[in-house]
């Protein structure tokens, strides 16, 4: 199953709301990555999701996800930090990262 989700998003990065939860459905292996601040994802937050703020990833997620092959779904309140965060987490050779399209606001 995890195959058919890299070879299905693969090529695209931005995800809607509906894909992330057939994704989520799917597959248990899945990482919701929220990179607002502890604050924000304090007053909400998607369930099961990590909060690593984007201006901790360099430092905290090499720690937090060490398999660089996991899929990590990035998300934060209107998209312009999680589409940063993925920028950031090619770098450090992640693969299968994705962006919820517009946050979740």
């Amino acid at each position: 199953m995890l195959r058919l989700f890299k070879n299905l998003y693969r090529s695209k990065e931005n995800l809607t709301k509906d894909e992330m939860y057939e994704m989520l459905q799917n597959n248990e292996t899945i990482v919701l990555l929220d990179v607002r601040s502890p604050q924000e994802y304090d007053e909400g937050h998607l369930p099961n999701s990590i909060n690593i703020p984007t201006y901790e990833i360099y430092s905290r997620v090499q720690k937090v996800i060490g398999d660089k092959d996991t899929i990590i779904i990035c998300y934060c309140t209107v998209g312009v930090r999680s589409k940063k965060a993925i920028k950031m987490l090619k770098k450090l050779g992640y693969k299968n990262i994705y962006h919820l399209d517009r946050g979740i606001e």
